[in-house]
């Protein structure tokens, strides 16, 4: 019965936070088409290099998660920032497809009370407090 419950919770989780996944997903072709990777580690598909690593270098990060989709740079890159994008997978689980805005709503009150839209980003600061 424990196990039944389990993969019940687990599904509901994936369908909760799927309409964003998706988005990732989608783009997974690209990254492999231009040279990347693509694996899945413990439930997340993890995707590095290539147009992944030109983009995320654009934006200044060396990871991004895209609801069960982590993008890295570069595989160093996913296993330094592994624990920090797989809070962001929790928090995508907890808020489903409202995570996106909700992200960028916390960056915008740092922002209007002058701190930093990331470091001061609520859910970032769960992130680096839980990851280390």
């Amino acid at each position: 019965m424990q196990k039944r419950k389990l993969t019940v919770d687990l599904c509901i989780r994936y369908c909760w936070v799927l309409p964003v996944s998706c988005i990732g997903i989608v783009l997974l072709p690209f990254v492999i088409l231009s040279g990347g990777a693509v694996v899945i580690a413990a439930g997340v598909i993890e995707a590095e290099g290539a147009i992944a690593s030109f983009l995320l270098s654009r934006l200044h990060i060396d990871a991004i998660a895209v609801g069960h989709v982590v993008f890295g740079r570069n595989r160093d890159s996913l296993n330094r920032c592994r624990d920090h994008e797989r809070v962001h997978v929790r928090q995508y689980e907890r808020w489903g497809p409202l995570f996106p805005v909700l992200y960028l709503l916390s960056s915008a009150v740092a922002l209007v009370r002058g701190l930093d839209p990331y470091r001061d980003n609520r859910f970032e600061q769960e992130a680096f407090r839980i990851s280390g």
